[in-house]
């Protein structure tokens, strides 16, 4: 677990490498990419112990007996999460953005809304859209340096027309970490308006000590006819590349409806996806993301030291996640001046704040699981680039 390695990822096909020019007009050559939500760290070595044994075997044919990576996602949520799992709610996605699709197609119609708390993740707002369904924007509300919810500004925004309600939780790119309190709102919100509430919380394994993630399906067995939980290994373990994540669905009827639309689809696991996960999820897995969390704890220490000495810029306290979610509006600066200050002085490229959805347009999001010898730069450059400020 040597999270300060440098490993050369220019050349591999990685998206957050090889397509940050194009995308931000940064070079790899001598640009840092903080955009994408990939680490630069290799996985537990449990997980490519099973790669290699998959690669010797040689034969790589269709998965079939997923009761093994049934029983290490149960295992992991009730050692990890205290949350009992039964087998048969459990189905396996190409990732959760899938998952989140195939949950608007199944319990949605076009033309229909989904409400979204923004700004959040803006691949949501992308597959909502895709599918001809009207995004609604439930504004957050910064409160002490943090989001918190408005749910009497929410209950007056909704005219009938929505259908679901997806939360991020943990929070990204907000990092905050629902309370129970926080949590009830959400469910109740969701009987208020019978909507079917999908929970992504790809998050929930990297959380800083000092805060407990709670899972959604334990704070309120009554909405389990509308609640839909969706967890994965991508985020955890670094292995986003598989493609695999974990729709879990304990109500018969939701679970029913969202069978029929993954068989309308023709999916199917991916084996090396399904081994993979099932290796991480196991004690060694256990080990290895304790290490990681100690290990981005410091990173994200030293990048909210870094940027908040800079005048104008301000670091949202993280209680999750390894995203940083920088307020730039203190500069006084248009957003192309910022933007060029840090991508083309700073040569780092980042996630613009509009694409978060209403409340981000002041804002960016910079990746820190990286070696932290490279966040230490990254905020040198950023100091440099803002250093007539100083």
């Amino acid at each position: 677990m040597n999270f300060d390695e440098i490993i050369e990822r220019r050349g591999t096909h990685s998206l957050k490498w090889d397509m940050m020019e194009k995308a931000y007009g940064v070079s790899a050559d001598d640009g840092i990419p903080m955009w994408v939500a990939d680490m630069d760290f290799r996985p537990p070595q449990v997980v490519t112990d099973t790669l290699r044994r998959m690669v010797d075997q040689g034969v790589f044919g269709y998965f079939g007996d997923d009761r093994d990576n049934k029983a290490a996602i149960g295992w992991w949520m009730q050692t990890r999460h205290d949350w009992d799992v039964a087998p048969e709610w459990i189905f396996t996605t190409h990732g959760l953005v899938n998952g989140t699709a195939v949950c608007v197609d199944a319990f949605t119609g076009p033309g229909d809304g989904v409400v979204l708390f923004t700004p959040v993740y803006h691949a949501f707002a992308r597959v909502i859209r895709a599918a001809d369904r009207e995004v609604i924007e439930c504004p957050l509300v910064q409160k002490d340096g943090r989001y918190e919810m408005d749910f009497d500004a929410y209950d007056a925004q909704m005219t009938g027309t929505e259908k679901m309600v997806i939360l991020c939780s943990p929070h990204n790119p907000g990092g905050r970490v629902w309370t129970r309190e926080e949590l009830q709102g959400v469910a109740d919100f969701a009987k208020r308006h019978d909507l079917v509430l999908v929970s992504d919380e790809i998050h929930h394994d990297l959380v800083y000590p000092g805060q407990k993630h709670i899972v959604m399906d334990l704070v309120d067995e009554t909405i389990r006819d509308r609640l839909v939980m969706m967890t994965a290994t991508t985020k955890s373990f670094n292995i986003a590349g598989a493609h695999v994540g974990n729709v879990i669905i304990p109500d018969d009827g939701l679970r029913a409806r969202f069978a029929a639309r993954m068989g309308a689809m023709g999916l199917s696991p991916n084996s090396f996806g399904m081994e993979m996960s099932a290796a991480a999820y196991s004690q060694e897995g256990a080990e290895w993301i304790d290490a990681l969390v100690t290990y981005l704890d410091g990173n994200r220490r030293l990048f909210d030291e870094g940027v908040n000495a800079i005048p104008g810029l301000s670091s949202m306290p993280l209680e999750a996640t390894y995203l940083a979610w920088v307020d730039v509006s203190g500069t006084g600066m248009e957003r192309e001046e910022v933007l060029h200050r840090v991508e083309r002085v700073a040569k780092i490229a980042v996630n613009h704040g509009p694409t978060f959805g209403k409340g981000g347009e002041s804002w960016l999001r910079f990746n820190f699981a990286t070696p932290r010898a490279r966040v230490a730069e990254a905020v040198e450059r950023l100091q440099g680039a803002f250093s007539d400020l100083q």
